[in-house]
């Protein structure tokens, strides 16, 4: 079984990975062509080179290595660090020999078409989708389990969350934004006790994520059964889908997290009172040996949820507000890793890491939770790539701004000094992930 999981966890994220790849090195390989570059080479992953083929003056193939891609122009210094050309005046269908601003469309095209690729994915999943959201008045309060980040930050149980960072939200799922966790100044609206009081979040709390869970809307579901196994202790005892859980063992329970708890932290037969069309029921249940009793969680309708359809330009303008949020979000996030604010072992993951995240993704909403993560990763990509580090395309486009302003390119000499550096900076960035990421599992 594990050996399946891990076989499934390769696949989802080479696939994913894969997707990215291509989307960027066509953003290169299209700009190039569109003004009359030529394109030597269009790979999909590293060498060696396993399979492709040949048409015009451009190979197209596949690498071993899955972990990137490249699109080869006549003419370029770049990670191949091809300089034979060097020596030759520039021709006509080379990169060198083209103005800067053409050099800069192709240099950004891989970063925008990343962009553009994050852009259509929640467009798409908007209109096919609809937008789903519980809104924040149908939401009575917040269960917070003992010893959880969440009562370690200051929540208490049934505290009503109205706000984040002195913004009055209509939405649950507003509370919880990428770029609302990762401002720099973290703090929650609360109302407890009628009274209303702002909560300041730890600037280190994204440290503490990777292991636990911080908001999530299973926090403040409510102890409603949206269905039953069969056979179950649940169905031989007579309970139903709809029925509310009143009362365990004598406790009260509000909240579907404190129902389950509940359960698990029981022993022998749990006594319960359920609540159903305005009658109470008391029942008593023996469950399985591992504390189950065979019910699924509230869906999100009857956890107060709503699902707006949205039309096409509706679609279009959500799609680019999320575009938007989950990059000023991400922006936040390495600003605040670069400026030491919070640990970058803890926040920055390699390959293992993102092909985790991945796969939970997708085993938690299907292709959706797929084609999300997808998304983010390629918002992330476009960053990522966009750094003016040598080697990557903000390096070879702070190269070009600095032939803009100097009025003269930088020596081959520097470039190829430059690239060097970037490939080893690289090279030591994806063994500190990998190592960090190994790390982490164990």
């Amino acid at each position: 079984m594990e050996l399946l999981e891990l076989t499934q966890t390769i696949i989802i994220f080479i696939g994913a990975l894969m997707i990215l790849v291509f989307i960027h090195e066509l953003g290169h390989f299209l700009a190039a062509k569109m003004f009359g570059m030529r394109v030597e080479r269009f790979s999909v992953g590293f060498p060696p080179r396993i399979w492709g083929f040949k048409r015009g003056d451009t190979d197209y193939c596949i690498g071993a290595t899955p972990l990137g891609g490249y699109v080869k122009i006549s003419g370029m210094v770049d990670e191949s660090m091809d300089t034979e050309h060097l020596a030759a005046e520039p021709l006509p269908w080379e990169y060198r020999s083209k103005p800067i601003w053409q050099r800069m469309v192709v240099i950004t095209a891989g970063v925008i078409f990343n962009m553009i690729l994050a852009f259509f994915i929640y467009t798409g999943m908007n209109w096919s989708q609809g937008k789903l959201s519980l809104p924040i008045e149908e939401v009575a309060g917040i269960y917070v389990p003992e010893g959880s980040l969440l009562e370690n930050v200051g929540f208490q149980t049934d505290d009503k969350i109205v706000g984040v960072n002195g913004n009055y939200v209509d939405a649950f799922e507003e509370l919880v934004s990428i770029s609302e966790l990762t401002n720099s100044n973290l703090s929650y609206q609360v109302v407890r006790d009628g009274m209303t009081m702002d909560l300041f979040i730890p600037s280190t709390i994204l440290d503490s994520l990777q292991e636990q869970t911080f908001i999530h809307a299973v926090n403040v579901y409510p102890p409603i059964i949206s269905s039953i196994a069969l056979g179950s202790p649940a169905e031989d005892a007579g309970l139903q889908p709809g029925d509310r859980f009143v009362v365990v063992n004598a406790e009260p329970v509000n909240y579907w997290l404190q129902l389950t708890q509940a359960i698990r932290g029981s022993e022998g037969v749990i006594d319960f009172v359920v609540e159903r069309e305005g009658q109470r029921l008391t029942l008593s249940i023996e469950p399985y040996e591992n504390r189950m009793i065979g019910i699924a969680p509230p869906s999100l309708a009857q956890a107060g949820a709503t699902s707006t359809e949205l039309s096409f330009g509706e679609s279009i303008q959500e799609g680019w507000e999320q575009v938007g949020e989950q990059t000023m979000g991400i922006i936040g996030g390495f600003s605040r890793m670069f400026s030491g604010d919070i640990s970058v072992r803890q926040n920055l993951g390699g390959p293992i890491a993102i092909a985790s995240l991945t796969k939970q993704a997708t085993d938690q909403a299907g292709w959706i939770g797929f084609w999300e993560i997808t998304a983010l990763l390629s918002i992330t990509l476009a960053i990522m790539n966009i750094l003016p580090i040598p080697a990557l395309d903000g390096g070879h486009l702070a190269f070009l701004i600095y032939e803009g302003i100097a009025r003269k390119e930088p020596t081959e000499k520097v470039k190829i000094a430059a690239q060097n550096i970037g490939f080893l900076l690289l090279v030591s960035l994806m063994v500190f992930v990998i190592f960090n990421d190994v790390l982490r599992l164990f």
